[in-house]
């Protein structure tokens, strides 16, 4: 059920939620019982904010983001290989720098 069709719903009258019952328990600050099968989840989430890291993830510190132009078709017959395409241009200038290197 959307948002909207809940709206539309409680506005009815056709709410399921017993909302004299959870405004009497709350007004003598009755708390709902604790779920037995699911953790708590005010610790579950501390834990995953502690662990979680923002940004993106670290490198290897090997690799330098820079602006660079390249020949339309070259760019595309690397892009047509799919997903990893840079990789496999890196490997390629790899291997050409490799096969003319000096000296």
């Amino acid at each position: 059920m959307t948002v909207k069709e809940m709206r539309a719903a409680r506005e009815r009258g056709e709410s399921k939620t017993d909302m004299g019952f959870l405004h009497r328990n709350q007004l003598a600050g009755l708390e709902p019982e604790d779920d037995e099968d699911a953790p708590d989840a005010s610790v579950v989430m501390r834990e995953a904010i502690t662990q979680r890291r923002a940004g993106r993830p670290v490198g290897s510190g090997n690799k330098e983001q820079v602006a660079i132009r390249f020949d339309k078709g070259v760019l595309e017959a690397f892009r047509a290989t799919g997903r990893g395409w840079q990789t496999r241009m890196n490997v390629a200038l790899k291997a050409w720098l490799k096969e003319h290197a000096a000296g």
